[in-house]
């Protein structure tokens, strides 16, 4: 079974979730865009829902599938949020950012009642830290924001790398807010609340990737077989 079925999967014990005059936020990434994918056969069915995108780009899926959205201005509370993961370890501690949407996936989900997230089940560790942590950061000072960020992770009890985010073609990725990515390759994340608390004290740190006490679920679709089997933790 591949990865893109187990994602459909995961996206698919999702959608029940979504209830009809729902106020929704919308994640970012290959397993968001399943359930974009699905979601838009319900609303084109009748379902009734406002989206909030976590992106652009999952602006632009929504509404290629006609899904009704708002921003978070004109809808600052929503119902239910459903996102990706890139890990995802068993006290439901998440990092994200892999599509480079952090910020605006963390303002989403903190401002839902509940978050649920949805991945295949290579996303569940033991302990964080094996993805690179995203950190976002402003693009003025960056070279002493950098330098700060490494004495944090070194502080947090953390080594590794600490690298800027390059696109294919070479060229400095930034987000949809005009932001830098650095990203952390740690291997492993000891105490992630500790790298948190760090982080968060450098100047020019926008947001980073770790959403701790955020999540309320998350569901994981692994291939036994030809077979998808679909588990959950926390509370759905």
């Amino acid at each position: 079974m591949s990865a893109p079925d187990l994602k459909r999967a995961a996206a698919e014990r999702a959608i029940p979730l979504v209830e009809d005059g729902m106020r929704l936020g919308i994640g970012t990434g290959s397993t968001a865009a399943a359930f974009i994918a699905l979601l838009g056969e319900r609303v084109r069915a009748g379902l009734t829902v406002t989206g909030v995108p976590t992106s652009e780009a999952t602006r632009i899926a929504c509404e290629r599938e006609g899904i009704p959205l708002a921003t978070l201005e004109e809808l600052p509370e929503l119902d239910l949020t459903i996102d990706g993961a890139d890990e995802v370890d068993g006290n439901l501690r998440l990092i994200k950012g892999g599509g480079a949407a952090l910020l605006r996936e963390k303002i989403v989900a903190v401002a839902s009642r509940r978050m649920v997230v949805i991945a295949d089940a290579s996303k569940r560790v033991e302990t964080l830290g094996a993805f690179p942590l995203p950190v976002e950061v402003n693009l003025f000072g960056i070279g002493a924001t950098t330098r700060a960020v490494e004495a944090a992770v070194a502080g947090a009890g953390c080594a590794g790398e600490v690298m800027r985010r390059l696109d294919a073609s070479g060229a400095p990725v930034l987000t949809d807010g005009g932001h830098a990515i650095l990203d952390l390759r740690l291997g492993r994340i000891p105490d992630p609340e500790a790298l948190s608390a760090r982080l968060w004290a450098v100047p020019g740190v926008v947001e980073h990737g770790l959403f701790l006490g955020i999540a309320d679920a998350a569901i994981l679709a692994e291939a036994q077989g030809d077979t998808a089997v679909v588990s959950v933790l926390g509370r759905l």
